[in-house]
């Protein structure tokens, strides 16, 4: 529950900041940063259920789980980062 949280308000907070820096940036651009954060949002969702799973796990099951969250959280980080790149360069 708390985690789910902290998902909030980490998506509120780059909402806010994505507002500020959106004057700065075409349509295409904003839809692109848009996309962005939502590969961000639903990968850390998706970490966040396989963290919950592992949490009702022990031993090499649970490190897996917990492995396999990391990647996803990454894999997912590593997307909107390209996303946002790219967008940064449609200038």
């Amino acid at each position: 529950m708390k985690a789910t949280a902290t998902s909030r308000l980490a998506m509120i907070a780059v909402a806010a900041a994505s507002l500020g820096l959106a004057a700065c940036n075409s349509p295409q651009q904003e839809a692109t940063e848009k996309a962005a954060d939502a590969v961000e949002a639903q990968s850390d969702a998706a970490a966040d259920a396989i963290d919950a799973q592992a949490d009702a796990t022990t031993g090499a099951a649970e490190d897996a789980l917990e492995n396999k969250a990391d990647a996803v959280k990454k894999a997912g980080d590593a997307k909107s980062d390209a996303m946002k790149d790219a967008a940064d360069k449609q200038n």
